[in-house]
């Protein structure tokens, strides 16, 4: 199973959650942040639709894959 970890981070000024090399908005505060990346990572585990998605990976490189709707990751919020 995938775990995707959610962690609040300074940011721009203020607060951000990072997933997988990438921030949220900024936020003024770290309970805030950290509010936002709760709810995220919640609706992580809601199942969905399958579909075929495309996504560009840190390199810059774009992939396609099919997702099943029920393939839900593992989440965890740090910080």
């Amino acid at each position: 199973m995938v775990k995707v970890v959610y962690e609040i981070v300074e940011h721009d000024g203020g607060w951000a959650y990072r997933a997988n090399g990438s921030y949220s908005e900024t936020y003024r505060t770290h309970d805030s942040a950290r509010r936002a990346a709760e709810v995220a990572a919640a609706e992580q585990g809601i199942a969905g639709r399958s579909a075929a998605i495309s996504y560009e990976d840190r390199n810059g490189m774009w992939h396609e894959e099919y997702v099943k709707g029920t393939d839900r990751p593992q989440t965890e919020v740090k910080g």
